[in-house]
């Protein structure tokens, strides 16, 4: 019996939308996981009095984001909804939901990233309420004006400058976003008490080094799923946005083990402010770029986190606005660097488009995080009272301790 030419397209044809469903299926996997990342790296940063309530917000978080997500987030980004039947969904073997669970995964990055900054002095649910609101409309606003191409923003760069907003796996759409979000987070909380003894900086140790390091671990490995898999088809992956990705996470570390003396706390951090660097730009970037890249924002994660830990009073406790959102920023700038032909990119990108966006991603994440963080603020209050920052969010939120002292 022969088999026609229409036969063997279509049979072609349905083994690449399954391998494209799985493929993006285990990218979305690997991010998730990246949440167990946050948390640990949460949970080994903290006091032992506020571990319990680090776990517990993440989970909590994702829960929240997913709802917030799928009945308004992908809509505002995508102009897609789920309310189709069964059989209409699982058209194609089902990729756009994999899709969905996949970007997803990216918008729970938000409040994942706010938690590590605002941890040990946060009320639950008013936190939990301003997760819905910065998932549900914040972030995906400015993630359909980059990645879907709404209110004509990208069009209007082509037409101008010769070239959209490049941002391949969310230098400035998630990391940045989120890092910038959690700093109005940060300026609303306040610091924490005892920071300040004798009018001088007091710095809180971390609780469990091999906690935290196992965080930054997990991240680490998960970011590849985060990079090499936004290209959302096994057509488009990338060797190159995999050698990218090593190679701004071991200039990151490199940098952070030189400017930041030894400590561990800024060694393990110095891998992840890499890989958010080179989000941006790791399809476009030849890697010694890309190891540039990664070294700067590891010298200036552990720069900036100093100063504001010694100098300010932002109580940054995981230092995620320098990592995500300042190492987020200058990787959507550093990919218009290095992503030029002429310092060995690929090129078909221009500078100013990618200073513009990201100025563009920074505003809408303070306006955002203000009118969410705010409002939450003024009207229900987003800080714990003094008595239970002292007993610890563990014990007064969860009413249970971390470590069983029987």
């Amino acid at each position: 019996m022969s088999i026609s030419a229409n036969e063997v397209h279509g049979a072609v044809q349905i083994l690449t939308q399954s391998s494209d469903t799985l493929f993006l299926l285990l990218g979305a996997i690997m991010v998730f996981l990246m949440h167990a990342g946050f948390a640990f790296l949460e949970v080994g940063t903290v006091r032992k009095k506020n571990q319990v309530n680090a776990l517990v917000k993440i989970l909590a978080d994702f829960g929240v984001s997913a709802v917030a997500y799928f009945f308004i987030g992908y809509w505002v980004a995508y102009d897609a909804n789920f309310f189709s039947s069964a059989e209409t969904l699982s058209a194609g073997n089902g990729y756009e939901l994999v899709k969905f669970f996949f970007l997803l995964t990216f918008a729970a990055a938000i409040p994942a990233i706010v938690s590590g900054g605002i941890a040990e002095r946060a009320r639950f649910y008013p936190i939990l309420i301003a997760t819905f609101f910065t998932v549900g409309f914040v972030y995906p606003f400015f993630e359909g004006i980059i990645w879907n191409g709404n209110y004509g923003v990208q069009s209007w760069f082509e037409s101008t400058f010769g070239a959209g907003f490049h941002d391949f796996a969310g230098s400035v759409v998630v990391h940045g976003v989120g890092g910038w979000i959690a700093l109005v987070a940060v300026i609303f909380l306040g610091m924490r008490k005892g920071r300040i003894r004798a009018g001088k900086h007091t710095n809180f140790a971390p609780s469990n080094i091999p906690f935290l390091a196992l965080g930054a671990w997990i991240l680490s490995v998960g970011w590849f799923g985060f990079n090499v898999m936004s290209a959302q088809s096994l057509n488009g992956i990338s060797g190159l946005v995999a050698m990218n990705s090593l190679m701004a996470m071991v200039g990151g570390i490199l940098a952070a083990l030189v400017v930041g003396k030894n400590d561990p706390g800024f060694i393990h951090n110095g891998p992840l402010a890499g890989l958010v660097a080179v989000c941006a730009g790791s399809d476009l970037m030849h890697p010694i770029g890309a190891l540039i890249t990664g070294a700067i924002a590891g010298g200036l994660f552990v720069w900036l986190f100093t100063f504001m830990q010694n100098k300010t009073k932002f109580d940054d406790v995981l230092g995620v606005w320098p990592l995500h959102g300042v190492c987020g920023a200058w990787g959507g700038i550093a990919a218009g660097i290095f992503g030029q032909s002429a310092l060995g990119g690929l090129g078909g990108i221009s500078l100013t488009v990618q200073i513009l966006g990201t100025v563009m991603g920074i505003v809408v994440a303070l306006i955002g995080a203000g009118l969410v963080y705010g409002i939450l603020n003024q009207f229900v209050g987003i800080r714990l009272s003094e008595e239970d920052e002292f007993k610890g969010a563990d014990l007064a939120i969860h009413k249970i301790s971390s470590i069983n002292e029987d």
